[in-house]
Order: C-alpha cells, then structure tokens, then sequence
C-alpha cells in the first residue's frame, strides 16, 4: 500500500467507500478494499469504523442526508407561501431521487440493497423527511392556508400518498413517459385536501 499524506478521516473514508461500492458492489465490497483505495492499513479504517455494518451504516446515512440537507432549505424558507413550498419540497424529492436512479444507476442500485441493511440510518431519514413536511403543514395552518387538525399526521399522510414518487422500489416506473403528469395530478389532490 503507498503511504497517504492526507490525514485520515471518517468523510475520506466514507468517499472511498462509495467509490468501492460503486466499483464492487455491496456483495464483494470489503473493508479492505476501502483500505486499499486509501492506501491504509484495514485497521486504520476500523478505527474510525468498528465493523463493516457499521461503516455500512454509515455511507447509506450519508448518501440519504444528500437529500435532507436538499429539503432542509425548502422546508425551513418561512418567508415563502406553506402551499408554494409543499409543492416544490415534493417535486424536489422526486428530482432528487430520479436524478440518483438515472445519473448513476450502479450506485443507485447498491443503495437500494444497503437501504434495506440500515435500519437506523432509513428511519431516521424517514422521520426527519416527514418533520420537514409536519413544518410546512404546521406553517400553512398558522398561516391559514391548511386546514387540518394534526400537522404531523397529515405531513405523514402526504410522505406515504408520494410513496411512487420517492421510494426506490419504484424507480423503475420514473422514467415512463407521462409520469411527470402523474406526480403534478396527486399533488395537486393533496393541496386541495389540505386547503382550508
């Protein structure tokens, strides 16, 4: 292995082990070949990362806060309409994951298996997506544009009404001629049933 000048971090790690994943994929990844894209030793990389699990964990929370930090903006731009915002949140999300399907396919597809491994990092992601919508929500009603009783239930209601959308077990189906029209048509259903 050449020795590395750079300092070893946690993000350098987790850099190169998306390059490995892409490279590999999830079945044949190892840590040492991560180690060895860095020109470390495996146990420079178990320092920062006590097992491949957790290394795992890891570089799927960081490819999902992509999208997060992505959302984040939109969701916290009070000074913008509740309803102009839900709209370009969720058309967001969708660009966001098709552009992740279509751009790079290989990696996309390794995702879809870690996604399934890291229980942790999806639910977080899961519930801080649907706290960014319960913010919007929440806004509109202050705001008098939604009418409902529970921001949260109802921000949780329009996560799973978009499902198509934005779960990876329909990517397949993001790229139909027509879907475009789909996604506009069920969020502008969903506005009309949030409008007071």
């Amino acid at each position: 292995m050449p020795p590395t000048s750079e300092t070893l971090t946690a993000e350098r790690i987790l850099a190169a082990t998306e390059e490995v994943l892409r490279r590999h994929g999830p079945a044949k990844a190892t840590v040492v070949d991560v180690a060895r894209a860095l020109g470390v030793s495996h146990g420079s990389v178990y320092r920062h990362f006590r097992t491949k699990a957790a290394l795992r964990e890891a570089v799927t929370k960081r490819w999902l806060d992509r999208t997060t930090e992505l959302l984040a903006e939109i969701a916290g731009a009070t000074d913008r309409d509740p309803e102009a915002r839900l709209r370009e949140w969720l058309a967001a999300l969708f660009a966001a994951k098709r552009r992740k399907a279509g751009g790079d396919p290989e990696l996309f597809a390794t995702y879809s298996v870690l996604v399934g491994d890291a229980g942790e990092a999806v639910s977080a992601h899961i519930a801080e997506l649907t706290g960014q919508l319960a913010t919007i929500v929440r806004d509109g009603v202050q705001a008098g544009t939604f009418a409902v009783d529970d921001p949260q239930t109802a921000a949780h209601a329009v996560f799973q009404a978009t499902a198509r959308f934005h779960d990876p077990n329909y990517a397949k189906e993001w790229e139909r001629p027509g879907v475009l029209g789909e996604f506009e048509a069920l969020v502008d259903l969903l506005v009309r049933g949030l409008r007071a």
